[in-house]
Order: C-alpha cells, then structure tokens, then sequence
C-alpha cells in the first residue's frame, strides 16, 4: 500500500484489521500479500500468504530477514511517551499549516483585487490553485515517501510551502499570485497524504485514540478556522499580512521538520540491515521490504494510473468520491458565500464575518464528539461478521441532514432583515452531516477495498480536489446572477437528489462489492449463517 490513509485511522473500530496494518506496517504492498516462495519450508507454513510465510520461504532461501529486536527501542512504537508526542503534535502543526493555506487566504480576497489592479476571478484563482495541488501531489509524494521515507518528505514538503509562500506576500501582480499559490498547493500536499501513517508508525491501535483526535482536529477544523484569522489579518493589517502570517507560521513547521525521526518500519529496517551488510560482510541481510521490494517506476505508474482506473471502474469509489466532492465543495463555497450573506448582506466587518464560521466548527464538534455512537451501533450490527455497509449508518443521517442545512441557508442568508443567526445554524447544522457523511464514506471505502484502500482513497482526494477547486471560478457569478435565494435552493434541491446514495448502497452494496475484482467479500450475515461460515474467514478477514 503507496500510504497509510488517514481515513483507515479516524474510524473506530479501525477499518484495517491488526493483521492487515503489520503487513502494511512491514511491507508497504498495495494489494493482496504476495504468496510465500516455493520452498519447502513455505508450503510446510501454508498456503495462506502471511509475514511468518514469507520470512520463513526468504530463511529457508538463505537469506537473513531483518526485524525489530524487541525491547531495544528500534521499533518506533516502543519509544518513549515524549518522543512519540513531540512527533504527533508536530505533523499535526504541518496539517494545521496546510489546512489554514488552503482557506486563510479567504479572509480578504478583495484587497488583492484593489493592489494589483486585477479581477476578482482571477484572485479567486489563488484558491483554486491551491487546492488542486491536494489532488495532484499526493500521487507523486505517497510512493516517494515509501523511498526515501517519512521525514525527508515532510522537510522538502513545507520548505518548498515555506518558499512559495513568499512570492505570494511580495507580489506585484497576479499571476504570480497565482503561480506562487499553485506551487505552494503542490508541496503542501505532502502531509495530508503520509499523516495517518506517521501516527500509526509510532502508535499502537489500543493507544491511537488521542493522537488521532489531535489529527482529525487540525484536519476537519483547520480549513474552517482560516477565515476566522484571515478576516481579522486582512481587515487590521491588510491582505498581504495574512501571507506574511502564513510564511511565518510555515517556517516554523520547517523547522520543526527538520527534528522529527524517521518513523516508516521499511526505511528503518533497511537501514538496519545496509548496517549489518556493512559490519559482516555478509550480503544476505535484508529486510522483507527490500527482498519484495518494487520497482520505484513500477510503484510510480500504480500510484498514478490505479487510482483513476478505481474511480472509473469501481462503482463504490465513482458514487461515494462524487458524494465527498459535492460536500467538500459546499464548505469551500461557504468561504466565499458567507462573506456575501454576512459582509455585503448585512454590513458585518472582515473580522466579524470571520467569527460566523464558528458556527460550522461548532456543528464539526458536536459530530466529532458523537461519533463514537457510531462504534457501538457498528458493534452490534457486526455481531455475526463485520461488512463494510455497517459504516454507513452516520451517512445515512447525514444525507437527510444536509439538505436541511442548505434550505436553511438559502431563505435566510441573502436576506438582511433576517437575524444572522438564521445562516449561523444553518452552518451548524452543515458542518454536523458534513463530519458523519465525510468519515462514514471514506470509512466505507476503506472498508470496501482494505488491500486497495490507498488508491481507492487517491481515486477520491483527487475528484474532490479537482471538483472543489472549482468552486471559486463560479460561486460569485452563482450568487449574485441567480440570487442569494435560488442559489442556495439550488445546492439544496442537488443534495436532495443525490440523498439517495448511501441508501442504495446500504441495501445493495454486496450485489455491487461481489462483482469487482478488489472490493471485499463480506456480507452481512445472521447468527445461523454466521456459523455455517465459521473456519472459513481467513487472517485478513475476507
């Protein structure tokens, strides 16, 4: 698998199996774990393709596999508490950087517009930009990392964000405002793809659920609290301050970068054994990685053509990847709709407009904060065996909610006699159903494609970089030629038509998931199928 996703780590229970993340963990394979060599000792193991199969198949070859000795610290999840916290806090600062670039900005799009003498679709621009670099970059920088390692990218990734946020704040005309922020977005996608893996690098599963909490705070309320700063920056110090704010604020994560250990198991454990190559002479230490290893080219060509072959190919990646992109869009139109029903509607200053977004945070908490609801419904429906339709129980109330939240917002935010508070729950209740859609769908693509997961979830960050990075070319012109009204009706009358989704998924997923060639197996089952089947699941839990 190219890269840990985030997605597999927010969900409780997790969606890879304990067996799947070590296998993971050691070998860094996308699909189905290659099958033992044929030796004597590989068929005496079994047949089943496992990581004791395949150290015994390379031992009984002549080769000496490499591993952790347990109890010396090599392994980065016997560190100690600071080390692994000091890690934690500090990806979780890179994060924090990346989501605050991707919507600080929104704080004051005018001034620029004022200064360089240029359009407001073309400022608009610099968020585009920006955003499509989320989909693009992580195609290279995830089988990269997998190279070269975790820390590496990281350093390269917020220097090279660092840079190219300085032409930003010293520009003297558009375009390289906007070529500054596309490179910016390029480099600054490095972390949102190796995030999760770093976490469960240090981590173990019984001891994640704090770290990811940190995580899925900068990750859900970061691109939200962006406007909130922006919009005091710009309306105190201008529109140049806020990327001032943010060069600052980005050479500091540099810097922090520059102290992190490596983490990934497979650039450790080569390590170690070009170590002991060195010191015995002996060319037969090697760690599973390097005897399974993969061309870098052939690593390469599946990090960018599998991802799209899956969302043309896999119904489940196609309609769930649309259903997030339709969400993701809608909080990156509020960037821009808030400030026309807060500012232009009813005459509230930059920084208040920015306040209005704590509306969406506070619906975000009280999701996050019900999430673990979800666990014990996921618990009782799996009783008899785990199915991947289980996740969906959030989405589906989430479907039914955010329509809500979008009528709310249509007949209420272009009208200034209407009290503000009106668009503020209507923001609550949207940034509510956008966590249980958000979190339930990508759970259940994990799920649906544990072995393929990595590309499945590339296959849906880039739709839904590419279909929100459209966003701020249009929403203006949306709004004020349609009208605030029939505008907002609008998006809440296609939330209403694509409701529906998960639904169907939810009752027809197996007859979906059985036809593909990488999605799971498992369907739900009562108590007396339950033990008809029982024996039959294997390890990884297909």
């Amino acid at each position: 698998m190219p890269s840990e996703p985030l997605e597999a780590e927010l969900v409780h229970p997790l969606a890879l199996s304990y067996v799947q993340e070590e296998e993971l963990r050691q070998l860094r394979l996308e699909g189905p774990l290659p099958g033992p060599h044929d030796s004597q000792t590989a068929t005496e193991v079994g047949s089943a393709p496992n990581l004791h199969a395949l150290e015994a198949a390379f031992t009984h070859d002549g080769m000496h596999v490499v591993g952790f000795e347990p109890g010396t610290g090599e392994d980065p999840r016997e560190w100690g508490p600071a080390r692994k916290w000091y890690i934690t806090m500090t990806t979780a600062f890179l994060c924090l950087a990346v989501a605050l670039g991707s919507s600080m900005i929104t704080g004051d799009l005018q001034g620029p517009v004022k200064d360089l003498n240029t359009t407001q679709e073309i400022i608009n621009l610099t968020v585009t930009c920006f955003v499509i670099g989320f989909g693009i970059g992580p195609l290279v920088f995830a089988p990269l990392s997998e190279v070269v390692g975790r820390r590496p990218i990281y350093a390269i990734s917020m220097f090279l964000y660092f840079i190219f946020t300085l032409p930003s704040a010293l520009a003297k005309n558009a375009a390289t405002l906007v070529v500054a922020r596309q490179l910016a977005g390029l480099a600054a996608s490095a972390p949102m793809c190796n995030v999760g893996g770093s976490i469960a690098d240090i981590w173990s599963i019984k001891d994640r659920g704090i770290p990811m909490a940190v995580f899925s705070a900068t990750i859900f309320l970061g691109p939200c609290i962006g406007p909130l700063v922006g919009g005091w920056i710009g309306q105190y110090a201008g529109w140049r301050w806020i990327y001032w704010v943010l060069f600052i604020f980005s050479g500091l994560c540099f810097g922090l970068t520059l102290f992190i250990p490596e983490t990934l198991a497979p650039v450790l454990l080569r390590r170690k054994a070009a170590a002991l190559r060195k010191t015995t002479g002996d060319e037969k230490y090697r760690s599973l990685a390097e005897l399974e290893r993969t061309p870098f080219s052939d690593t390469l060509k599946i990090a960018l053509l599998r991802p799209i072959v899956m969302l043309f190919a896999e119904p489940v990646v196609l309609f769930m990847s649309f259903y997030l992109s339709f969400v993701y869009s809608l909080l990156y139109l509020l960037f821009f709709a808030f400030p026309i029903a807060f500012a232009e509607v009813r005459g509230l200053s930059g920084g208040m407009t920015g306040v209005t977004f704590v509306s969406i945070i506070i619906g975000i908490l009280i999701a996050l904060a019900l999430l673990p609801y979800q666990e014990k419904i996921y618990r009782k429906v799996t009783a008899h065996g785990s199915f991947p339709e289980a996740r969906l129980f959030p989405m589906l109330v989430g479907a039914i909610i955010l329509p809500v939240a979008l009528f709310i917002f249509a007949f209420t935010g272009g009208y200034s006699w209407v009290n503000f508070m009106g668009p503020c729950v209507a923001g609550a209740i949207f940034g509510f159903s956008m966590i249980l859609i958000y979190v339930a769908a990508n759970s259940y693509i994990v799920d649906s494609y544990s072995a393929y997961a990595a590309s499945a979830i590339a296959a849906k960050t880039l739709m839904r970089s590419l279909i929100g990075s459209a966003v701020p070319l249009y929403v203006d012109q949306m709004f004020k030629n349609m009208g605030f009204q029939w505008a907002g009706l609008l998006l809440a009358l296609v939330a209403v038509v694509i409701a529906p989704i998960p639904f169907v998924f939810y009752i027809y997923g197996y007859r979906i998931r059985i036809r593909s060639e990488k999605a799971s197996k498992n369907r739900r089952m009562d108590s007396a199928q339950a033990e008809d089947t029982t024996g039959e699941v294997d390890e990884k839990g297909f």
